[in-house]
């Protein structure tokens, strides 16, 4: 699409709203940055967004002789894509991008895009760290923390460009086509925002909709969702599985982590890669993401002797399961990536001790159930906070658990857990919901956690 000096709606004032509008004024587009709370100051969005040509902002609402004025609108994730006001640009037929789709538009190089339920960060960092041992300019983007629009122009045809790609990206994007993209896992979350599982599902699997045969997509066996897609995938598809022993694939047998491959004469050959102890990561679910990492840079011709190299060497990211430090003889762990219960459940059960649970925060929709059966007699004290403090409180009693604490702040809840432990006992904070109402994203929430941690005498 021609953009210069056409003028361009970006709706949405955060860091990917101010990316793309980096990214529309350097090819000399003329981005206009809305937001409709009416509390933001548009001087202040100016400057956090620094020297961008001809860029202008509005608050509240778009005057009606300016909303024909625009060939372009393009939303930040979380932006729905079904707010009213967008309409009338449809009616129009006004093109709407996220700002994913607008990145790819002006991007060079091959693009791998990762998605799931659960498991995107630490898989997308760590794709991102195997591609750096071995590819010479490579980008880790997305929701991992960085704008595709800060990069989108600098890559070349020789550039990696490694995506964490959200539900929320995918529900605009159109022509959207990574060379490998990846589904590590589907289960309800998001509701709130996409209202249906069926629509969930949906904007996972336009991660590899633009896909051909000649691209690749690594889906898990275990996922009854993405083992489905698999017979409809218009990519290339390659398994990773924790349970079974696949034909193709890379699968857990026992503690080793084997790829079963085909070779030139046609014959199954099989391959031990690693020990699951020899890595620093814990938890199955991490078992999983080394897989799915293990399939992704095969995918791009990386050798498994540098992959393996890299696996080995790679610790856990911020937020997901990260050890904090010992205390007075207590772990505590951050896992405030937790962010619904299914993530929830794998940060549980990486815990082998006894242990002070601290849950709960903005109400997304979710059912609690199965995260509690996976208590499986570990959590000796759940202590909740935020607005679902009393909807899990009730959940975790019809599930028989007993030493359930609330507390109205972050903080008490924190000190709760202190005196709730004992030498060999962990703390985790594994909320199994989002930060909001509390703290502006589950990043600060763990650091908070991080903090107090530090406070404790050794």
């Amino acid at each position: 699409m021609e953009l210069q000096g056409k003028k361009v709606l970006v709706v949405g004032s955060g860091k990917s709203g101010i990316g793309a509008a980096g990214l529309l004024g350097k090819i000399g587009a003329l981005p206009v940055i809305f937001d409709s709370n009416e509390k933001l100051c548009a001087t202040d969005i100016k400057e956090k967004a620094g020297h961008i040509p001809e860029l202008e902002v509005r608050i509240g609402l778009i005057p009606e002789e300016e909303k024909k004025e625009f060939v372009l609108v393009v939303l930040s994730p979380g932006v729905p894509a079904d707010l009213p006001m967008l309409e009338e640009y449809r009616r129009f037929s006004v093109p709407i991008w996220g700002e994913i789709e607008l990145a790819y538009e002006f991007s060079k190089g091959k693009l791998i895009a990762i998605t799931g339920t659960n498991g995107k960060t630490t898989t997308t960092a760590l794709v991102g760290e195997i591609m750096n041992a071995y590819f010479k300019s490579v980008y880790v983007v997305g929701n991992i923390g960085n704008p595709y629009t800060d990069i989108a122009l600098d890559t070349k045809e020789d550039t990696v460009t490694v995506a964490e790609i959200s539900s929320f990206q995918l529900e605009t994007t159109h022509e959207f086509k990574p060379a490998v993209s990846a589904i590590l896992n589907i289960t309800p979350d998001h509701l709130n925002r996409h209202h249906t599982m069926e629509c969930y599902v949906e904007m996972k699997e336009r991660v590899a909709a633009k896909q051909t045969k000649e691209d690749t997509c690594i889906l898990n066996y275990e996922d009854a969702y993405t083992r489905d897609f698999g017979s409809r995938c218009p990519g290339s598809v390659q398994y990773f599985s924790s349970k079974e022993e696949l034909e193709e694939g890379v699968f857990l047998d026992g503690e080793e982590i084997v790829m079963a491959k085909r070779d030139a004469l046609g014959n199954r050959v099989k391959q031990r890669l690693l020990n699951i102890h020899d890595m620093n990561l814990v938890g199955m679910c991490n078992v999983e993401n080394v897989m799915a990492a293990v399939l992704i840079c095969d995918a791009m011709n990386v050798p498994m002797k540098i992959i393996i190299k890299v696996i080995k060497e790679f610790k856990a990211v911020e937020h997901r399961i990260e050890f904090v430090a010992t205390k007075k003889g207590v772990d505590y762990y951050n896992d405030s990536k937790g962010t619904n219960p299914d993530a929830a459940i794998q940060g549980i059960r990486a815990m082998n001790r006894p242990t002070v649970l601290i849950g709960g925060g903005y109400d997304k929709q979710s059912e609690y159930d199965a995260w509690i059966e996976a208590f499986e007699g570990k959590v000796k004290a759940l202590v909740l906070i935020g607005q679902t403090k009393e909807k899990i409180a009730a959940c975790a009693r019809a599930h028989g658990v007993e030493n359930i604490i609330l507390a109205d702040t972050f903080e008490e809840a924190f000190q709760i857990c202190v005196s709730q432990s004992v030498p060999g006992d962990a703390v985790l904070l594994s909320p199994a919901c989002a930060s909001w109402g509390m703290f502006p994203n589950y990043e600060e929430r763990g650091n908070r956690f991080k903090e107090l941690v530090g406070k404790i005498g050794a």
